[in-house]
């Protein structure tokens, strides 16, 4: 029986045949998490690559200081884990579910197969960590030169992109991404939804004048 092939696209296979992502579907393995269960810790020795079928991913690292940072969240079409597997390091952060989801999750050898083979996926995968390279650089230099306030506005304009308009994080969380206090992402709030930015509900946020918060993130 051929393989079922999630109606998913991912990044990392861009130009992979439908016949070779069957190939590896059929040999990846399937697993379910549900909100809060931990992937794998910081530091955890690497075995597999995962492909988000659904769901979203917190990707989180701790500081010396014992704060944690939310760095990304990863959605169906994006993957996560593949840097351990191209070096001798084990796991980078520490990946939560942060919605009920689903992975699939491809062993090393499995992924090393598909790389000789398939040299398109060793530039979707040079293109991909390039890519995260950039954005923590930028994350670095917005901490350093960026006011926390502009800093919050941006990384709400960013995770209402990825959650279509409403952001299902706690006040908490949304500072983690913007490296600030929940305080600060507080009074934030409380400013755009006294603007008519942004609605306020339990545990969300949801964006309704994009262009204004926009303009405000960009000063």
């Amino acid at each position: 029986m051929r393989a079922t092939l999630p109606s998913v696209e991912w990044r990392l296979l861009a130009g992979v045949s439908a016949e070779d992502v069957r190939r590896l579907v059929a040999i990846a393995q399937r697993r379910t998490y549900r909100r809060g269960q931990v992937v794998f810790h910081y530091e955890d020795a690497a075995d597999a690559l995962h492909l988000v079928v659904a769901g979203h991913f917190a990707v989180r690292v701790t500081l010396p200081t014992g704060e944690s940072v939310l760095l990304a969240i990863i959605g169906p079409g994006d993957a996560f884990g593949e840097l351990a597997l191209v070096s001798e390091s084990g796991r980078g952060a520490t990946v939560q579910a942060f919605s009920d989801g689903e992975t699939l999750a491809l062993h090393r050898d499995a992924f090393e197969a598909l790389r000789r083979a398939r040299p398109q996926v060793d530039r979707s995968l040079a293109e991909i960590l390039a890519e995260r390279l950039r954005r923590v650089n930028e994350l670095l230099t917005e901490a350093h030169y960026v006011d926390a306030d502009v800093r919050v506005r941006r990384r709400l304009l960013e995770l209402g992109e990825g959650f279509d308009g409403t952001i299902p994080l706690t006040q908490e969380e949304i500072a983690q991404t913007a490296g600030t206090s929940r305080a600060t992402v507080n009074r934030v709030l409380r400013e755009e939804e006294a603007a008519g930015a942004v609605e306020l509900g339990r545990g969300r946020t949801t964006i309704t004048d994009a262009a204004a918060l926009h303009a405000r993130a960009t000063r």
